[in-house]
């Protein structure tokens, strides 16, 4: 019998993903709202990130958000 190939995706720890789990639901309600400006969260993605966002503020281990990374570097792009 073959072994099972292990997952290369990241796994978050399960106090994590009650966070994530709360936000959505709070969105699906039409009750969470961004934090610099109010507004009413409407994207799944946002929604996801501010549940991130409250259990890294609440202690869980979750790695930090990587900055956008760009095709090419900008250099290379300059120089041609």
């Amino acid at each position: 019998m073959a072994e099972k190939k292990k997952s290369t995706r990241r796994r978050y720890p399960k106090a994590a993903s009650k966070k994530v789990a709360a936000a959505m639901h709070e969105r699906k309600r039409g009750k969470l709202r961004s934090g610099g400006s109010g507004k009413k969260v409407t994207s799944r993605k946002q929604a996801v990130a501010i549940g991130l966002s409250q259990a890294r503020r609440s202690g869980a281990k979750v790695p930090r958000k990587r900055g956008g990374q760009r095709k090419g570097s900008q250099k290379s792009r300059a120089a041609s």
